[in-house]
């Protein structure tokens, strides 16, 4: 994801916090992405099932995750 000066200050990170997201480096908590998925006016539930798909894999869980906004 290439952001743009203007969006890091929006997402309440620094710049190598982000990259390091970028790179792999880092995971994005289930709270943070909810956070960013608004920021960039996409639904949270996307955002959160990416967070959380990405913590199985890197745990090396062979499950995949559905992900649905609670009533």
């Amino acid at each position: 994801m290439a952001t743009k000066p203007r969006e890091k200050r929006r997402l309440g990170v620094s710049r190598s916090h982000l990259c390091d997201v970028e790179k792999g480096r880092k995971v994005v908590s289930p709270e943070r992405a909810a956070a960013w998925a608004k920021v960039f006016g996409f639904p949270p539930t996307m955002f959160v099932k990416l967070a959380l798909q990405e913590q199985l894999d890197r745990a090396g869980v062979k499950m995949s995750v559905e992900v649905e906004a609670a009533a």
